[in-house]
């Protein structure tokens, strides 16, 4: 009997011809939507202490200067 093609390969070339495609979509869909940072790197900012936020609070005039030296008394 007449071979045609390239024999029983056909059917390996045919597997890694598709896991070629899915590498490059893969590996396209990390250059379009890249990861941006990982737990691991602290993307939690810090807590702030109590009278941080009370100054912040007073800069921005969320709280009268009675306020804030109230408030300030009371947390020390």
């Amino acid at each position: 009997m007449m071979g045609f093609g390239i024999g029983g390969f056909g059917f390996v070339f045919m597997l890694l011809f598709w896991i070629g495609i899915v590498a490059l979509a893969i590996g396209g869909l990390s250059v379009l939507f890249p990861r941006t940072g990982t737990a691991s790197q602290g993307t939690v900012p810090p807590r702030l202490s109590a009278r941080e936020i009370l100054d912040t609070r007073y800069a921005r005039g969320e709280l009268t200067r009675a306020q804030y030296e109230q408030m300030v008394q009371d947390i020390h």
